[in-house]
């Protein structure tokens, strides 16, 4: 198995202090790591790219750098609610390797077209994310390569990868808050399939966590109460498009169940609300999905039962993860993007040399 190791960039995103959010939960502190400044505008980069690039370099066994010399890479497949995808065709993009992204319908057309303008094909499934989950798994098993962000396989070693990805967001926070004398109580972490999660209950072990989940579609809280992963039926239709999951990650619920985490489980009109607070009150400009972690936090914060149960008090300081630019905010174009992703990913692959014209901040 291949373990990356996650560098802390020179262009690590944002770790925010936003008084105004710390003033409405009560709170002391409330920190936002801001993930629209990644390529592609969103935390997924993390793991999907550099796990899909892992992954190929594996099986092939040629260097990450010398990938696009080869003629016969394998397809990479994924299932995504959109950015996970994004990553996936970032990587095979960048390596010169064919890749197909199963989405399902409730996927909106415009994250379709920017996995479409990378070069990747995108196969529409009927019905919810779990279902392009089994049909990329399927595919998966006749040609190409599964590059998955949840898996019923404690042990497959590309998740592992996706979630050692993720631990860069984890590395860049624990040196912004040593930096600035910062020391984390709370965080309060959106979850789809629970990855993200997981990655930040091993990264910042200390501080408490909550797992938000949009009413309409959690999965982690159930399988956290039933000891193991339970799929959740329905449309799991959420205004949290990119949480709207039905089943746990098995690698993800067992790193959570170790960390025995607070389930948080928020309303829709709670979700949008959230969205607006961060956006109009921090400039952070974010969708229901991204501000999540807000929505769970304001949760707890105004039910003195939850507050107390939680632990939070007024010198708490809470940790909150945007993790995705709001579409209309989002306007960077797609050769700058790629440049970055590029060079991003010579940061885990130090063989790439990185470019000269990088992204502007």
């Amino acid at each position: 198995m291949t373990h990356l190791h996650p560098p802390v960039h020179a262009t690590a995103t944002a770790l925010s202090d936003c008084p105004a959010l710390a003033r409405r939960a009560g709170v002391g502190r409330v920190l936002v790591k801001v993930e629209s400044g990644r390529p592609f505008g969103n935390f997924k980069i993390l793991g999907g790219m550099t796990a899909a690039l892992s992954a190929l370099a594996r099986i092939t066994g040629t260097p990450v750098a010398q990938l696009r010399m080869r003629h016969d890479l394998p397809r990479l497949i994924c299932a995504s609610d959109g950015n996970h995808g994004l990553a996936v065709a970032a990587a095979a993009h960048i390596a010169g390797a064919p890749a197909t992204i199963y989405l399902h319908h409730g996927v909106p057309r415009s994250r379709a077209d920017r996995i479409l303008a990378l070069g990747a094909s995108v196969y529409w499934i009927a019905g919810t994310y779990d279902h392009a989950v089994d049909a990329a798994a399927e595919a998966a098993r006749v040609d190409g390569v599964l590059v998955p962000d949840t898996s019923s396989d404690v042990n497959d070693p590309i998740l592992r990868d996706v979630l050692s990805g993720y631990a860069t967001l984890t590395a860049e926070i624990n040196t912004q808050l040593a930096t600035n004398g910062m020391i984390v109580s709370h965080q309060f972490i959106q979850a789809g399939v629970g990855g993200l999660a997981a990655a930040m209950a091993q990264g910042l072990p200390v501080a408490k966590l909550a797992i938000v989940e949009p009413e309409q579609a959690a999965c982690v809280a159930p399988a956290l109460a039933a000891g193991h992963v339970v799929r959740i039926e329905g449309s799991l239709h959420t205004c949290a498009e990119m949480l709207a999951c039905g089943e746990a990650s098995a690698p993800a619920l067992a790193i959570l169940q170790r960390h025995d985490p607070l389930p948080v489980l928020v309303s829709e009109s709670g979700l949008l609300e959230a969205a607006g607070i961060m956006h109009h009150e921090t400039d952070i400009h974010t969708t229901p999905s991204g501000s999540a972690g807000l929505a769970g936090l304001l949760h707890v914060a105004c039910r003195g039962d939850l507050r107390e149960l939680a632990g939070l008090h007024r010198s708490s300081t809470v940790l909150l993860v945007a993790t995705e630019a709001h579409p209309e905010a989002f306007i960077r174009n797609l050769d700058s993007e790629l440049n970055a992703a590029r060079n991003f990913a010579a940061g885990f692959f130090p063989e790439m040399r990185p470019l000269d014209n990088t992204l502007p901040a």
